[in-house]
């Protein structure tokens, strides 16, 4: 089990349980101390998360130990002023984002299609149709193969570009409030993002284009709303933005007697 641990008004973590059992017993973490764990609806002090880990009394006149040294800190996924678990984006939200990107994609595309001859290509296409269909139809492929391979190449960097970007996100994306991370909360390197984009050029092969809709589909069901190429890519793709979780909130610290904490 991994366990976050809230101090000072920040998130730090996550660290394996019996770390924080050993924390607890040596003085490194005070029972006070509020942590969390994925399942929980709230922070709750790790004394009453692990009530058997309590801290040794120390013997009468005994120095007070040093203080505990800083926990290394990781950015916890998906976390915003009123919650404590990860906020996964949903099918549609992700839907919507696709459609704006789809748009926005299309329309450079078009013309570099139109520069490179798919205008000629339907063109000739239909002049043949009247005389020979099949000749027809394998001189529109031949034409069009080139122009579809670009197209798709266009696609693919849009996507690696701006989701391994700092926005972390398309600007489909952006609009939606939506962005893509790796299982820790991090930024997708371009490796990342491009491993987990592969998956759009099957649409460049006829009889896998189902594929990407597969991929997307299971989306609207997998408990982190995860496609398949974010559970093959180690990514989640998470409600708000990025450059929103950058400012950061007031640092009130624990807040109230149920244990929620606001950092």
């Amino acid at each position: 089990m991994q366990v976050w641990i809230g101090r000072n008004g920040e998130r730090f973590g996550p660290y394996p349980d019996d770390e924080i059992r050993q924390w607890l017993r040596d003085g490194t973490c005070r029972p006070e101390e509020l942590g969390w764990y994925e399942g929980m609806t709230d922070w709750r002090p790790l004394g009453e998360l692990f009530p058997e880990d309590r801290p040794a009394t120390p013997p009468p006149g005994a120095a007070a130990p040093p203080p505990p040294p800083p926990p290394r800190e990781q950015p916890f996924m998906g976390i915003t002023e009123n919650t404590v678990a990860p906020e996964y984006a949903g099918f549609w939200l992700r839907f919507g984002a696709w459609v704006i990107d789809y748009i926005l994609i299309t329309i450079p595309s078009t013309f570099i299609a139109m520069a490179m001859g798919f205008q000629h290509a339907i063109t000739t296409f239909f002049a043949q149709m009247e005389t020979n269909q099949s000749a027809a139809m394998t001189a529109y492929l031949d034409e069009v193969r080139p122009i579809a391979y670009v197209v798709l190449l266009i696609g693919f960097v849009y996507y690696v570009l701006f989701e391994s970007s700092k926005w972390q996100a398309t600007p489909g994306k952006l609009a939606v409030g939506i962005r893509v991370t790796d299982t820790a909360g991090q930024r997708l390197t371009a490796g990342r993002a491009a491993g987990r984009n592969l998956i759009r050029l099957a649409n460049a092969v006829p009889f896998l284009s189902i594929l990407p809709m597969v991929f997307y589909i299971t989306a609207a069901f997998s408990e982190r709303k995860q496609g398949i190429h974010d559970m093959l890519a180690g990514t989640y793709v998470l409600t708000g933005r990025a450059d929103a979780r950058a400012t950061p909130a007031p640092r009130s610290g624990p807040s109230g007697p149920t244990g929620s904490f606001d950092a």
